[in-house]
């Protein structure tokens, strides 16, 4: 507190030495770091268009440089910039700032936006925030009371959600929430200020704690209490952790943390080197700079463990699970192709999860046949070897064997798994000592005759057409024959 006397002059020297020191102890004039300028005033000068000013409250910009309107994220060029008056290359923070904009038309700008450094700021409906109720009001301050807020030189309607209690007494301090009706682009550590909403009067205020928070939060829960002392703490390494992880699956890329944290370039990087290094984050994409948080990671691996142990259950004759089957279970709109690589890669490490081409199962699984299974197979077995090349078709196998259809179907595709039998195609199974033995006979033909058609076909086999076309269609995609006009010759020939 400074003692100061407008009619003497006495104190005004220390006032002046005072707010010097402020400056030079603050890190808001660093010449790194993005530029933020609330935008007060807006008018337009006749062959220069948009004009906006405003005190500078971060970081350095240059005219030329590209600027972001937020929170409508409109895209615009810095043309011209002066300070009180005086044409500038460069302005820091702490300025009276006049910016003419080119690209931005007068009507697209109001008081309360922010000109900033594109991709700096996360506009927000949602804030996590540390509220102090003044001790001059006279009445407590109900839970979700409409309040109008004012940040910079914006002015928002709002509602503040009172965390762990009813009502905030006068004095008091509070975890809340406001949930506004206009989005707001804030930095960690923006104060903030709150009116009633009628009779207009100032009631509290205080400091933005997180500015975009992943959900309303349940109130009277303990995990709100030990989030807000995180932010209290003001750790940045445990606040990108925990922000991490609140993000879940989703994650973030290094620049939307940046704007979460408000820290940005070299100074983030080294606050990820410590939790990146210990595995409290992990990066899934590099290119992208993506991360996400091992508490999520671990959430994944559960999930997919018992995803894998439900599907053996469901479908034990199965050897696995398809890999794009497994991604589209793991969340509604399936995990991220890298993140899931990524989660597989850890499980098959930790030796719980095999991966066998395109299917996943769990380490211990093996395929073990019930005793119908066990005799659905060797009926299969013999009915194809009896059969030889005239099979019945996939539906009458069942109904030839008396089985049930989906056993049959199922211990089908075993069998082919296992190369006992062979799929030439949608309904024809072959017993595979038969159909080589075919392709052994066919092959010999040809070493003979160098050809053959549709009935020197039929005059090899026997068979109708129903089984014959198939069966040469089978040869010409195991690169045995190759069709050319009405007839098959060896491929390569």
């Amino acid at each position: 507190m400074l003692s100061v006397s407008t009619v003497t002059g006495e104190g005004i020297a220390a006032v002046k030495d005072t707010l010097d020191q402020v400056v030079r102890e603050s890190e808001f004039a660093q010449a790194f770091g993005p530029f933020r300028l609330p935008v007060d005033r807006i008018f337009s000068m006749k062959g220069f268009g948009a004009v906006v000013t405003g005190t500078s409250i971060s970081g350095r910009i240059k005219a030329g440089e590209d600027v972001c309107l937020y929170p409508r994220l409109q895209m615009a060029k810095i043309r011209g910039i002066q300070v009180h008056g005086q044409e500038v290359t460069e302005v820091e923070a702490g300025h009276r700032t006049a910016i003419n904009l080119q690209g931005l038309e007068q009507e697209f700008v109001r008081r309360g936006d922010i000109l900033a450094t594109p991709g700096c700021l996360i506009p927000s409906l949602l804030l996590d925030v540390d509220f102090l109720y003044l001790s001059s009001n006279d009445k407590p301050l109900k839970n979700r009371a409409r309040v109008r807020v004012h940040m910079g030189t914006a002015e928002i309607m709002g509602r503040l959600t009172l965390l762990d209690r009813e009502t905030a007494a006068p004095g008091g301090r509070v975890n809340a929430q406001l949930l506004l009706e206009e989005p707001l682009a804030a930095w960690p550590g923006d104060h903030y200020v709150l009116r009633s909403y009628s009779p207009v009067r100032t009631i509290g205020g205080g400091v933005v704690l997180n500015n975009r928070p992943g959900r309303k939060r349940r109130r009277f829960r303990e995990e709100n209490q030990a989030a807000f002392d995180l932010y209290r703490q003001g750790d940045p390494e445990a606040l990108a952790v925990f922000h991490l992880n609140e993000s879940g699956v989703a994650g973030m890329t290094a620049a939307e943390l940046e704007a979460r944290l408000g820290l940005f370039g070299r100074r983030l990087k080294k606050v990820l080197e410590r939790p990146i290094s210990s595995g409290q984050l992990l990066v899934a994409d590099s290119d992208r700079q993506w991360l996400i948080g091992q508490a999520v990671m671990e959430h994944l691996r559960r999930e997919t463990l018992e995803i894998l142990a439900r599907f053996h259950r469901e479908q034990p004759l199965l050897e696995g699970i398809g890999k794009e089957e497994l991604r589209s279970r793991l969340t509604r709109d399936g995990l991220d192709p890298k993140l899931f690589q990524l989660l597989i890669a850890s499980l098959v490490k930790a030796g719980t999860v095999a991966q066998e081409q395109a299917l996943v199962r769990l380490a211990g699984h093996q395929v073990a046949l019930r005793e119908d299974e066990a005799a659905v197979r060797q009926a299969l077995g013999e009915l194809l070897k009896k059969t030889a090349l005239a099979p019945p078709v996939k539906k009458e196998l069942a109904i030839e064997l008396g089985f049930f259809q989906p056993l049959v179907f199922t211990v089908l595709d075993l069998m082919a798994r296992d190369q006992q039998v062979v799929r030439i195609s949608e309904d024809l199974y072959y017993d595979q000592a038969v159909l080589g033995e075919l392709q052994g006979r066919l092959d010999a033909w040809l070493a003979k005759e160098g050809e053959i058609d549709a009935q020197g076909f039929k005059n090899l086999t026997g068979l109708s057409r129903k089984y014959s076309i198939p069966l040469m269609e089978y040869f010409d995609k195991i690169k045995l024959t190759i069709r050319v006009g009405d007839k098959r010759v060896r491929r390569g020939r």
